[in-house]
């Protein structure tokens, strides 16, 4: 395929469709260009945007905030989604005075938050890619009412929200309820940018969730994933992975973890200066610089905890032990605190590189070493990963092996038979496969139930070779986790997972003390 000598970024154009190099430049590289050729002679539009000797110059673009174009709006959620949420969004040039309108109708957003702005440069890499500057901005809405529907719109000096122009981008979201009821979040890692991944989105929508998990892997714009800087980098993926997911984002809070692909090492020695630029999620206390990759929150009856597996993973070291053990602590108090209150029926972790799985990347035993033993101890209800690009779910493990056999329209009671742990990679980028010989096994295609060859990654990157039972489901397809959370007196998790299609190709229950 010829690359469009149109502005596109050869390592970039060579990475996506003709479709998706069209899309690019209708929505980031000509409108930036228009803007440059219409007013930048008169009005020196770009004053302060470029660089000098491989230094960013101070954000003091010229530019009228009437022509910065706000885009990728994603929502997250506070320390209490009951009361609070966070606005993300981006402009395609430094503004002034950025602010989020809210209201309880969309003809009446009467209060005014201010926002705080972060830039973010990438440095030039000589015949590799232009230096590029990215701003992205964030507002913190708190003192909101439970169980309740907000309307908002994102604006700053020059852009006002509620400008008739300017209403049709006005978005929603609902704040947690006061006490527990019946919700949905769904879930899935690997995600990227193109066709697949648009579509795994419409049917995230379809199912109503109150929000959805990003298992790691977000956008790929790092495309190699080892976290060190001879990495093919392309900064420009996050613009338009940020605009393919805002039709969702924008309403749904995105709440993300950290996957090896996430680790940009352009901007911080842990490579996640990227991740703080671009998302708010709730802080961890463990670490007061922010370790994007690691929260908890509460939803209902379901305690949610998010961990950098990053800090553990024997397969790719860039930054194992970067926390000094400071999440595997933090992570031994957080559960024992969450497994102790009042209210809380499940805890559902989190994270990206896989503790059991057989295919590409099969499991990590760094996870398996430190987070395991306390996943054990708290009696986590549900674990899910991303990593392998597949989906594969196993039967309840205990002490690293079948605790209880889950087949498809199964239960299992984690007090007694262990933890299920769910592979849900297929979010969007290219698929893997199982080893040789392993068929899929799913909902309406099962297959006869065997032992499946692997391995694990032990410590210095070598393969340990293992022979396992606990493989349950296995789908080679994009697909998604949709999880419903039933509270009041039989509280459960009803997990299924969904096909790109819609279709149903698994499903089973958690149930504790049942």
């Amino acid at each position: 395929m010829e690359t469009p000598d149109v502005g596109i970024p050869r390592p970039l154009a060579e990475r996506l469709s003709m479709a998706e190099q069209y899309e690019y430049l209708r929505t980031r590289v000509l409108p930036r260009r228009t803007l440059v050729t219409a007013g930048a002679v008169a009005g020196g539009l770009l004053t302060g945007c470029g660089t000098a000797a491989g230094k960013p110059r101070p954000a003091t673009s010229r530019a009228p905030g009437s022509a910065a174009l706000p885009f990728g709006r994603h929502l997250a959620f506070g320390s209490d989604p009951r009361t609070g949420t966070r606005i993300s969004w981006q402009v395609p040039f430094a503004v002034k005075r950025p602010y989020v309108r809210v209201g309880l109708r969309p003809d009446d957003l009467g209060r005014r938050v201010a926002a705080e702005l972060r830039p973010l440069h990438t440095p030039a890499v000589q015949g590799v890619r232009p230096a590029l500057e990215q701003y992205y901005l964030h507002a913190a809405v708190d003192g909101l009412t439970p169980g309740t529907t907000y309307y908002y719109g994102v604006g700053h000096d020059g852009w006002e929200p509620t400008a008739p122009a300017h209403r049709a981008a006005i978005a929603s979201f609902r704040t947690a309820p006061a006490r527990p009821e019946r919700f949905v979040f769904t879930a899935f890692g690997d995600q990227g940018v193109g066709r697949a991944a648009h579509a795994n989105d419409d049917v995230l929508l379809r199912q109503k969730p109150a929000f959805h998990l990003h298992a790691g892997d977000i956008c790929y714009a790092d495309a190699n994933g080892t976290g060190r800087k001879t990495d093919g980098y392309d900064p420009a993926f996050w613009d338009l992975f940020l605009k393919q997911n805002e039709p969702v984002a924008r309403s749904v809070p995105w709440m993300v973890t950290t996957g090896n692909h996430d680790m940009e090492a352009w901007y911080s020695p842990d490579g996640y200066g990227g991740q703080l630029a671009r998302f708010s999620l709730p802080g961890t206390g463990f670490d007061p610089h922010g370790t994007p990759g690691a929260y908890t929150f509460t939803y209902g009856n379901a305690a949610f905890v998010a961990l950098d597996a990053n800090d553990v993973s024997y397969e790719i070291p860039a930054n194992l032990g970067h926390t000094g053990g400071r999440q595997t602590a933090w992570l031994d108090r957080t559960l024992r605190r969450l497994r102790a209150a009042d209210g809380i029926d499940f805890l559902v972790v989190f994270f990206h590189h896989c503790a059991y799985s057989t295919s590409q990347h099969a499991s990590d035993g760094g996870i398996r070493r430190e987070w395991l033993p306390l996943f054990a101890k708290h009696q986590v209800d549900l674990v899910i990963n991303g990593h392998n690009h597949v989906y594969e779910r196993t039967d309840a493990i205990r002490s690293g092996r079948v605790g209880r056999a889950v087949p498809v329209g199964g239960s299992t009671d984690p007090t007694r038979d262990g933890t299920v742990y769910v592979t849900a990679g297929g979010g969007g980028r290219d698929l893997y496969s199982f080893p040789s010989g392993v068929k899929d096994s799913y909902e309406g295609h099962v297959t006869r139930h065997g032992t499946v060859p692997t391995f694990a990654w032990a410590r210095g990157g070598h393969r340990t070779p293992e022979t396992v039972e606990w493989s349950r489901v296995r789908y080679t397809g994009f697909s998604l986790l949709s999880v419903e959370v039933r509270a009041g007196a039989s509280p459960r998790l009803a997990v299924s997972a969904l096909a790109q299609n819609g279709r149903r190709i698994d499903h089973f229950e958690v149930r504790r003390g049942g």
